[in-house]
């Protein structure tokens, strides 16, 4: 009995020292920036078009918008997300460290455009990023700050419902390259062109939308700008799927129509928190959105943003877009 009380505190100390070895190692091998950071990516007007990007004229002059999330796998090793301006979450097999520099890097391939692999080096000072990214031969230079927790302490109180459809557009930035029309009370985008963009920013709220698309059509509707709710043909599910939050939330089960016929989106946003009932059916409950997806128009999450429709893919006719904005946060 004696030798088995030994035996258990010594297996209680080595793990205790081993324990104690580990979290002294951590603290010097840069896990300070393990959290989510939304960033800001300045990029110059020639390399806007050398690299072939566009904003449709809605670009913010400060840079453009991303995201960097980096967690712990196991003891020591840093993994995580990047979110750039297209494209979806990707998946970062390893964020390096170097105690000597104070620098961390990644790398990520390219996904849906056809360039060399992204390379990013940061450092951090005063709980803040700043770095570079070098992209096709460019370096370009970028900050990042800790995501806000979009906490909200009490319920939302709801205000007075806003209808954004009228004969002028009148509710909506209209870009040069616009493509949408009114046709007898329908908001129609026949074909690729720009996105329009609520005139009003809205913190909290409810959105009840009717429409529908024709076959191999593809297109969504960003909420406060940042958070893509795709409208596609596709009957997977999927967060590329319709109803789903493009690279981080996909619905429960698919509950979409056929092409060409109306379907319906009530969705509720408090803080980062999404409902979503697709067609009468709830697909996302309560969900909480990590963060902006590719595409948004600014990566300032603490902020009300706009509503944005996505006009520079495929087709897609609107017959309802009611917006119930909240009283308080």
């Amino acid at each position: 009995m004696m030798k088995k009380l030994k035996n258990t505190l010594l297996i209680f100390v080595l793990a205790l020292v081993t324990q104690t070895s580990v979290m002294a190692q951590n603290a010097n091998n840069g896990q300070e920036v393990i959290g989510r950071w939304n960033l800001t990516i300045v990029i110059e007007g020639d390399e806007l078009e050398e690299l072939g990007l566009f904003r449709h004229g809605l670009m913010d002059a400060a840079g453009f918008p991303g995201w960097l999330e980096v967690k712990l796998s196991g003891f020591s090793t840093l993994v995580g997300y990047y979110v750039g301006y297209e494209g979806s979450a990707r998946p970062i097999s390893e964020v390096h460290y170097s105690a000597e520099t104070g620098k961390y890097s990644f790398t990520i391939p390219p996904q849906w455009m056809e360039i060399e692999d992204k390379y990013f080096e940061f450092s951090l000072e005063n709980d803040k990023l700043n770095g570079y990214m070098m992209l096709d031969g460019h370096k370009l230079q970028w900050t990042g700050v800790r995501q806000p927790s979009l906490t909200r302490e009490n319920p939302p109180v709801w205000g007075n419902p806003k209808n954004l459809l009228d004969d002028n557009m009148s509710r909506w930035i209209i870009p040069a390259n616009n493509q949408f029309r009114m046709v007898d009370g329908v908001l129609v985008n026949a074909e690729s062109g720009g996105n329009l963009v609520t005139k009003e920013k809205f913190d909290d709220f409810k959105l009840s939308v009717e429409f529908k698309y024709p076959k191999g059509s593809n297109s969504g509707i960003y909420l406060r700008g940042r958070y893509e709710m795709q409208i596609v043909d596709s009957l997977s599910v999927s967060d590329l799927t319709t109803g789903g939050i493009y690279g981080f939330i996909e619905p429960a089960f698919y509950a979409g129509a056929k092409p060409g016929e109306w379907q319906t989106f009530e969705v509720t946003l408090v803080g980062r928190h999404l409902t979503l009932v697709h067609n009468g059916i709830e697909v996302i409950s309560n969900r909480p959105i990590p963060g902006i997806t590719g595409g948004s128009l600014d990566s300032n999450e603490g902020n009300p943003g706009p509503i944005m429709i996505q006009g520079d893919h495929g087709a897609v006719e609107f017959r309802k877009f009611v917006i119930t904005p909240a009283m308080n946060k």
